[in-house]
């Protein structure tokens, strides 16, 4: 509840702070990045969402940030986002291919990438729930169940065999993105 006060009230200042500096550009860039940033700390995925500002810069984490808003459900959000960002770490795509979703449909762009593999995390995830499993209490078994159905080994477009350490990697990077209370 406390949180919530505080989310709240923040919210209120940075929104004050806005109108106060319309004509500003930098500064309402500012306090739309505070207003976001207040909204992911409540939504608990603040440490995914630094990850990802750190890796691709402050116009990206706003995309992630985005793309998890409209893919995941709230109430999955601070056990995703971190698998998200740490798929994006593990693929470590160019542009257009940031987070290794290769789906012709799928448009090259930042945005694009990270709405499709937070939007294949979250029906993964409705899947494995609906199968009988519980992904949140095992979220090691979800990441692998997750790599062997979209990553497999021996893949025709993976000739490298770099698909043999995905599962390996984005376990240990969401450890590394997981919110910490």
């Amino acid at each position: 509840m406390a949180q919530q006060l505080t989310h709240a009230k923040f919210l209120c200042l940075s929104l004050d702070f806005e109108r106060e500096y319309a004509d500003n550009t930098s500064m309402k860039t500012l306090a739309l990045l505070l207003t976001l940033s207040c909204s992911l700390v409540a939504q608990g995925y603040t440490v995914a969402y630094d990850a990802i500002l750190i890796k691709d810069g402050s116009a990206h984490a706003m995309q992630f940030a985005s793309a998890v808003t409209a893919n995941i459900r709230k109430e999955n959000r601070a056990s995703l986002a971190p698998i998200v960002a740490a798929i994006r770490y593990a693929e470590n795509g160019g542009k257009g291919r940031e987070y290794g979703i290769l789906h012709p449909n799928v448009k090259p762009t930042y945005r694009s990438q990270a709405g499709w593999c937070a939007a294949t995390v979250q029906k993964h995830w409705d899947r494995v729930a609906k199968a009988g499993g519980s992904p949140h209490d095992d979220i090691d078994g979800f990441i692998t169940s997750l790599g062997k159905r979209y990553c497999p080994v021996g893949a025709p477009n993976d000739p490298d065999g770099l698909n043999q350490h995905w599962i390996k990697n984005v376990k240990n990077l969401r450890k590394r993105f997981a919110w910490r209370r």
